[in-house]
């Protein structure tokens, strides 16, 4: 075809349209975002960073998206299945901030499309439990590290991860024969992360704890709660050393992770600045809402002797449904992790090198705590009629050491008075 000439006017015929110009096509990196910056912060500006979430509808997830948000930053959210359930997640940032794209764990294409326009992706997704469709060792390990490795050839300048504290190759075991499967599976992810994208920033973080959370919701369960209102424990919980982070210093710390050099290729561990027994701290929480061994509304029992939770921790890891937001995630390997302490992996540095600043249980618990208080409608005549709940004792270096030598001694450390054992 010739060019036409009119009045001196050179013109040319439009080019075809093709399928590569449609606006929904996904067409590679051309623009360098962080120099088109806008405005001094906040939502309604844009920090150049383009942000994919994984698992931005959980717990952690939808305070990332927030968090992102609130500094201008542009989200890609992916989802799996219906997107109606992804739609309270469009008021975290601006008008235009804020992306959804469907994904499938399995399918790289998809895994593409969503991470092609980023340059952090920060992986949120997980579960406890064995899913009617993915494994632990889907979801901590072969995921994470396919995720891990579209991103590395896709270009993503920052990759973050999610560890627990306790993930070892060859984790503690309580009653489980080899230890918890979820915490071995979640040392083997951090593995393969690693081999895939080596400049990860990967976060082992302890029991996470804030409103809609899977921790003080599991604990006040009917699925965890016995039959005489209280809770079984390993050891009657004196056993177990507990240390929760508040999430909100989670966020904190991812957020300050993702513009710091020093944060590269590195792992962080994530703990609340309280260590105390399990027995304390589940004294605390319940006496919090009104419910203690004096008012009879609470006590403590022996889980190895407790059928009855290990029979409903069994249904629920069975029948699957229902196990996220009804059950809360209850397994018998939930079961066996909580019942091992949190312990630090020496030479890892924790979230307070980057400059946060933990909150004690004592700060956060009570405001958490507060909707599931027994008497949240009896109106108190005086503030003086309230009771004032006794704050758990913190542990000093020398009890933890004698309970772990009870420990030691394995089931025999379950026996009344077997601490006098020599």
């Amino acid at each position: 075809m010739t060019a036409l000439s009119l009045r001196g006017v050179l013109l040319r015929p439009a080019p075809a349209l093709t399928t590569a110009s449609m606006s929904s096509e996904v067409r590679p990196r051309t623009l360098n975002t962080a120099g088109m910056k806008r405005g001094r912060g906040g939502r309604s500006s844009f920090s150049g960073d383009v942000v994919t979430v994984f698992g931005s509808n959980g717990f952690i997830g939808a305070g990332v998206a927030n968090r992102l948000g609130k500094n201008g930053s542009q989200m890609i959210l992916p989802y799996r299945g219906e997107h109606y359930k992804m739609m309270r997640m469009k008021t975290v940032g601006d008008l235009g901030q804020v992306l959804f794209c469907p994904i499938e764990l399995g399918d790289e294409d998809s895994i593409r499309r969503a991470v092609a326009h980023s340059n952090i992706v920060i992986n949120c997704i997980g579960r406890g439990f064995d899913t009617m469709n993915f494994t632990l060792e889907d979801v901590n390990i072969t995921g994470p590290a396919r995720i891990a490795r579209i991103c590395k050839e896709m270009g993503v300048e920052r990759f973050v991860s999610f560890s627990h504290i306790n993930a070892r190759q060859n984790p503690e075991a309580a009653f489980l024969p080899g230890g918890s499967r979820f915490l071995r599976t979640k040392y083997q992810g951090e593995l393969a992360v690693r081999a895939e994208f080596p400049e990860a920033t990967i976060f082992r973080c302890a029991d996470v704890y804030g409103q809609g959370d899977n921790f003080i919701n599991f604990w006040f369960s009917m699925m965890r709660k016995t039959v005489k209102s209280g809770v079984s424990l390993y050891g009657k919980g004196e056993l177990t050393v507990k240390q929760p982070l508040y999430r909100g210093d989670l966020l904190d710390a991812i957020m300050a992770s993702l513009h710091n050099n020093a944060s590269l290729g590195e792992t962080y561990e994530a703990a609340g600045p309280d260590r105390m027994t399990q027995a304390e701290l589940l004294t605390y929480m319940y006496a919090l809402t009104s419910r203690t061994e004096e008012d009879l509304n609470f006590r403590i029992a022996e889980l190895m002797i407790d059928p009855i939770t290990f029979a409903k921790a069994f249904v629920a890891q069975t029948i699957k449904i229902g196990n996220v937001k009804s059950f809360h995630q209850t397994s018998i390997d939930r079961l066996e992790r909580d019942s091992i302490s949190d312990t630090s992996d020496l030479g890892l540095p924790d979230i307070t090198s980057m400059g946060v600043k933990l909150s004690s249980v004592t700060d956060k618990l009570p405001w958490e705590l507060a909707p599931l208080d027994a008497y949240a409608y009896y109106f108190y005549e005086t503030p003086d009629e309230k009771k004032v709940v006794k704050p758990p004792k913190m542990l000093a270096m020398d009890e933890e050491r004698a309970i772990n030598a009870r420990r030691a001694k394995g089931y025999a450390a379950l026996i009344p008075g077997a601490n006098m054992i020599i």
